[in-house]
C-alpha cells in the first residue's frame, strides 16, 4: 500500500489505528526472546508467529503495522557477533509483514521501524550515523511506506540525529518519544523509566526537546513507550508547542531483560476510555507499545466508526 490513505485520513483529521507491540506479544505467542536482541531474532527463528502477530493487528484493526526491527540495529547486531545478518534480518522482518498484509487482502500501510535500541548509548553522536542509514537504506529499499523513528529512551541529540539521517530518504517519516514526569518540578520531560528498580531516566523540559525537533521534522509526533499515567499529559505539552499530527502509544509494565513483564491493571475497556481522552488531547494516531497488545488495539481500534463518520 502507498501512504496515501493515511495521508488523506491525516489531514481530514481522521484517526489511524497503529498497531501494539511486537516483543510482548510474541511472547505471548510463545516465541523466546533473546538475551541480546530481545525479539530482534524472532523473524528469523520465528517468522510464523511474527507473521500471525501482524496478521493478529490487522483483524484488530490496526491500520499501520509495523516490521519487526526495532531491535536490529546494525550496531547492536555487530555488537552481538551478527554484523553479516543485518541486512537479512532486516530484509525477512519486512518480507513477514509486506505477507501479513497480502494475507488480509486489506488497505494496510507498512511502516519500517529504526530505533536507537542496543548499545548506541556507548557511543558518541557521530558513530552512530552510519547505524542510523544503513537501517534507513534497507528499510526504504525493502518497500516499506514510512519509516517510523522509534526514539524513545533516547536523548535529544540523537533524536536529532535520527531526524537528521532520516532527512534522505523520501518517504513520510513519524517520530515517537518517551516521556516521564519529574517528581521534584511535576514538568513533563523528555526521558524514560524501564525498570521498577531504578529512579527514571530524566534529560530535558519536554518543551525544550520539541522546539529542537520540529525545527527538522515536520511531524507527526508521538509519544510513546512512556507510561499511560504520563501520556495525557505529554500530549498537552505538545500541543501547546507543536502545530502539527500528534499520537500515542504508550506502554504498560516493565522490562526484565529479555522479557517484558506485564501488568494487569489495564483492561483493554480501560486502555479505550485513555484513548478517548488522548483524542479530545489532539491524538489523531493511536497504538500501543510494550505490554498492550492485540485485545487493546481491537477495543480502541471501535474509536474509528465514531471519530471518522
Amino acid at each position: 500500500m502507498s501512504y496515501n490513505l493515511i495521508k488523506e485520513k491525516l489531514d481530514n483529521r481522521k484517526l489511524v489505528i497503529l498497531d501494539g507491540a511486537m516483543g510482548s506479544e510474541l511472547e505471548k505467542n510463545g516465541a523466546k526472546m533473546d538475551k541480546n536482541l530481545w525479539c530482534g531474532t524472532c523473524s528469523v527463528e520465528f517468522p510464523e508467529l511474527v507473521r500471525k502477530v501482524h496478521e493478529d493487528y490487522i483483524k484488530a484493526g490496526a491500520d499501520v503495522i509495523t516490521t519487526n526491527t526495532y531491535a536490529s540495529t546494525p550496531i547492536s547486531m555487530k555488537n552481538y557477533g551478527l554484523e553479516d545478518s543485518i541486512e537479512r534480518f532486516n530484509q525477512k522482518s519486512v518480507e513477514i509483514a509486506k505477507k501479513a498484509i497480502e494475507n488480509s487482502k486489506k488497505n494496510i500501510a507498512l511502516a519500517g521501524s529504526v530505533s536507537a535500541s542496543g548499545s548506541y548509548y556507548k557511543l558518541g553522536v557521530k558513530a552512530m550515523i552510519p547505524g542510523f542509514n544503513e537501517q534507513l537504506k534497507i528499510l526504504t529499499e525493502e518497500g516499506v511506506d514510512l519509516i517510523i523513528l522509534e526514539a524513545m529512551s533516547s536523548q535529544a541529540d540523537i533524536v536529532q540525529t535520527m531526524i537528521e539521517c532520516s532527512g534522505k530518504i523520501n518517504i513520510p517519516v513519524w517520530l515517537s518519544v518517551s516521556c516521564v514526569i519529574d517528581d521534584k518540578t511535576k514538568n513533563v520531560m523528555l526521558g524514560y523509566n524501564d525498570s521498577l528498580d531504578s529512579p527514571p531516566e530524566i534529560y530535558e523540559k519536554f518543551e525544550n526537546s520539541l522546539n529542537r525537533f520540529t525545527k527538522i521534522h515536520e511531524g507527526p509526533i508521538l509519544i510513546a513507550h512512556s507510561d499511560i499515567s504520563v501520556t495525557g499529559k505529554a500530549l498537552e505539552v505538545a500541543k501547546k508547542n507543536f502545530n502539527g499530527i500528534l499520537g500515542a502509544y504508550p506502554n504498560t509494565g516493565h522490562y526484565e531483560k529479555p522479557h517484558w513483564k506485564f501488568a494487569d491493571d489495564i483492561t483493554p475497556n480501560d486502555y479505550l476510555e485513555y484513548a478517548k481522552s488522548w483524542l479530545k488531547s489532539g491524538a489523531q494516531i493511536i497504538g500501543g507499545c510494550c505490554g498492550l497488545g492485540v485485545e487493546e488495539i481491537k477495543a480502541i481500534a471501535a474509536l474509528k466508526k465514531q471519530n471518522n463518520d
